[in-house]
């Protein structure tokens, strides 16, 4: 599928490529912000990328054209493209198919952080993404592995009827902050209200991603009569 004409208007000839005509492109999801990867672009993998919608990188070693995912599956369809204030980089909104952007089988090229490399795959560390994605994160978390004495797991012992209990309280209460008009009260009651919500959604095995993609959606459809 191409991308939307506005995209069209990149001006290549204000980018700038480095002696070897290329330039470097970093990859973001285009749901939760997290940095899949980074590869090399020419001109030719630009335009071609434009063309059809579908990324296309640069190979260094193999000195050719590389269709992302045409080998594995997972490709990249461009949602977005940038360049910095310098016109040096290029920032990529990319939907990942098969959430699997790096040849390890992880999600994410960049899953280290400890001292040493490791090997990757389906079991590495997540990118760091968006503050509701990790807080979903941290409330999986706690559902497959409970700790003592957290706030999250007496609420998940308790169902729906603790849970939705407090959603309904932290409702009223967001509800009322905004009657106050106040911006304090109201960032705070809507962080609280945003918990609950995804303490029943870990409840009930709907992942925050899926939501994201709901209000995705959204965008652009057709306005309600």
């Amino acid at each position: 599928m191409p991308v939307p004409s506005p995209l069209l208007d990149l001006p290549l000839e204000q980018l700038r490529f480095n002696e070897a005509g290329l330039i470097p492109a970093i990859a973001q999801d285009w749901l939760d912000g997290a940095v899949l990867m980074q590869a090399w672009m020419n001109r030719e993998a630009i335009e071609r990328s434009l063309a059809t919608g579908e990324v296309h990188y640069w190979s260094r070693s193999r000195q050719e054209l590389w269709h992302k995912g045409a080998s594995s599956g997972h490709f990249q369809r461009l949602r977005g493209i940038r360049y910095d204030c310098d016109a040096d980089v290029l920032l990529l909104t990319i939907e990942q198919r098969g959430e699997v952007a790096c040849h390890t089988g992880a999600r994410s090229c960049f899953y280290d952080e400890g001292p040493l490399p490791t090997a990757g795959g389906a079991t590495a560390l997540p990118p760091p993404a968006d503050v509701c994605t990790e807080l979903a994160r941290v409330i999986v978390a706690r559902r497959q592995s409970p700790e003592a004495g957290s706030y999250t797991n007496k609420l998940l012992e308790g169902g729906d009827n603790r849970i939705l209990k407090k959603i309904g309280e932290e409702s009223a209460e967001f509800v009322m902050a905004c009657k106050d008009n106040s911006p304090e009260e109201i960032a705070g009651e809507a962080a609280d209200l945003i918990f609950h919500i995804q303490v029943a959604l870990a409840h009930h095995g709907v992942d925050w991603r899926r939501v994201q993609e709901v209000l995705a959606a959204r965008r652009g459809a057709p306005r309600r009569p």
